[in-house]
């Protein structure tokens, strides 16, 4: 370290950044999953630059692929003009890309941002039908639009479509009933309906209510027929296309398979609904794999799970090996009405990202390290899903793959009918809960399963000052993790979600010492809240100087990437 290297973020950054107040790390080196500050602290990171770093920091495979072509002396910025760089890129994305895309796609490249390829794709499909909504939903965030605001929280066409979830339904049932009623949401708005559903519910053809895909057997809404479908806070309650007619369908569609702001994973079922529903109206389906992408998800790509092939897939953040790539995959026929503007952005030609994204890709699909990310994954879920169950401030933990989040409520507001609950306190010892017995968990967070005939309990408020304050005691502990979430997209919830994005290569020890930690964290917010409340609101100032650990003390070196 040099004289010059500060030891803490400078006085100078201003209040808009918040990493530097919220993390105040000054990091000097990093080697996969573990990154080293000016003090000699190591940190575990599991932000891994919000979700670029699928293999982590300087991967062996990234650092060789960006050496050789700074020392071939090829350009390393050559916007619109084919290179053997750029080639080999697109030979590897192909080998990775969903069947039935992968050998009929056009690749292209646009600005290095996220934003830059949702606007190109937006652009694409309106050339494409010569229509001009785009229909977005509620929590999603598809880049930052004007003022920093995310586009799927505007709704693209300014009235979001609900997104289906279990712990904030806007219906209140969850699961695949909730999942349903939000495709009929969606499937009236496609139609110009004046009422988002019809209030006499329809019957399936078994005469029953609200019967689904996915259900064990067939059940009753809590809206019978010739009831009313309750208001939906911040979803029009007329959600026709604006400035269009009941017979003009939208230019296109775009959604995340898995929510990236509050992590939230869409059904399966239901993202092949909504395959459907476009298919059958010729709206193109634009899937944005931005954060989703590149294994993250336990598949290459998120929409594999599925088995849904986009019309339009929005590739960005782990596509250039760490470094900033954006692009646009789409299938060969979409333009035959027309070709759109070439993208802007002079930086569409980033051969060092190129680079370090085909060694990304490339290693990621011979280490197999997708079902890798699915099988941890799927251990770190059950543990963390222990904490909802063990400490009241826990309202919910989900995810897929790598992709985790942990909603953090306030345990003093009401929770329904769940009762018996010490305020934000780790429910061991403290006796069973009484109350009728409900299809629930009866702990301090809601696990869902099947939601019957009820509707599922409220959930509690979004608590982001709780999230803040894990954030604090995680990064104290040498752990780094993201905040996110929106409470469905409503504005309830800014960054009450404490995210877990690790790279692919985490080993399973590093991956138990990230559980730890962050259990240890949750348990001191705990003891904190119940010694004397933490007070709501943002806590942007900054936090003091994390202890972390020093090199000599740490038991987590870094491991060599896989």
């Amino acid at each position: 370290m040099t004289e010059e290297t500060p030891r803490r973020p400078p006085a100078r950054e201003p209040a808009a950044r918040t990493y530097p107040h919220a993390l105040p790390v000054v990091p000097v080196r990093a080697r996969g999953l573990t990154i080293e500050d000016a003090d000699g602290r190591r940190y575990l990171d599991c932000l891994s630059g919000a979700g670029t770093l699928a293999l982590g920091h300087n991967h062996p495979v990234v650092l060789e692929a960006i050496r050789k072509v700074l020392d071939s002396g090829a350009p390393l910025n050559v916007p619109g003009l084919t290179t053997p760089v750029e080639e080999a890129f697109v030979t590897e994305l192909r080998h990775t890309l969903p069947p039935g895309l992968a050998d009929r796609a056009r690749v292209r490249f646009c600005g290095p941002a996220g934003i830059d390829a949702v606007s190109t794709a937006c652009a694409l499909v309106r050339a494409a039908t010569g229509r001009t909504a785009i229909l977005g939903f509620a929590g999603s965030e598809h880049g930052a639009g004007a003022g920093g605001q995310p586009l799927g929280t505007l709704g693209l066409t300014g009235r979001p479509l609900p997104y289906p979830q279990d712990y904030r339904c806007l219906f209140g049932v969850g699961g695949p009933h909730g999942a349903e009623l939000a495709a009929r949401w969606t499937e009236a708005v496609l139609d110009g309906a004046d009422t988002p559903v019809p209030s006499s519910w329809p019957a399936d053809a078994h005469g029953t209510p609200g019967a689904c895909e996915g259900d064990a057997a067939p059940r009753t809404t809590p809206w019978h027929p010739g009831s009313t479908m309750p208001a939906l806070p911040g979803l029009s309650d007329t959600p026709g296309l604006p400035g269009t007619g009941a017979d003009t369908a939208p230019a296109g569609m775009i959604l995340e398979p898995v929510q990236s702001e509050g992590v939230i994973p869409a059904p399966d079922a239901w993202l092949r609904r909504m395959r459907q529903l476009t298919a059958t109206r010729s709206v193109p389906l634009i899937v944005d794999e931005s954060q989703t992408g590149v294994g993250r998800t336990g598949a290459f790509w998120a929409v594999e799970h599925s088995g849904v092939t986009p019309d339009v897939m929005i590739l960005s953040k782990a596509i250039g090996g760490s470094l900033p790539l954006a692009a646009v995959v789409h299938r060969d026929d979409l333009l035959d009405a027309g070709e759109p503007a070439p993208p802007p952005g002079p930086f569409r030609g980033n051969q060092l990202a190129m680079a370090a994204g085909a060694a990304t890709l490339a290693h990621v699909r011979h280490q197999r390290l997708a079902e890798r990310a699915a099988a941890l994954g799927s251990r770190l879920l059950g543990r963390l899903r222990e904490f909802a169950r063990n400490f009241s401030c826990v309202g919910e933990v989900r995810g897929r793959g790598l992709m985790l989040g942990v909603e953090l409520v306030d345990p003093e507001a009401d929770a329904g009918p769940v009762t018996g609950e010490a305020p934000c306190s780790s429910s061991e010892g403290s006796g069973a809960t009484t109350g009728v017995p409900l299809p629930y968990s009866q702990g301090g967070g809601v696990t869902r399963s099947a939601p019957g005939p009820y509707p599922a309990p409220p959930p509690r408020p979004p608590a982001p000052h709780l999230a803040t304050a894990v954030q604090r005691e995680c990064l104290r502990r040498g752990l780094i993790v993201g905040l996110g979430g929106d409470a469905g997209g409503l504005g309830a919830g800014e960054s009450s979600v404490v995210r877990l994005l690790p790279p692919l290569t985490i080993s399973d020890d590093q991956a138990a010492a990230v559980l730890d930690r962050l259990a240890d964290a949750l348990a001191a917010v705990a003891r904190d809240h119940s010694r004397h409340r933490i007070p709501q609101g943002r806590h942007h100032s900054r936090q003091p100087r994390p202890r972390g650990e020093r090199q000599h003390e740490t038991g987590d070196p870094a491991e060599p990437a896989r």
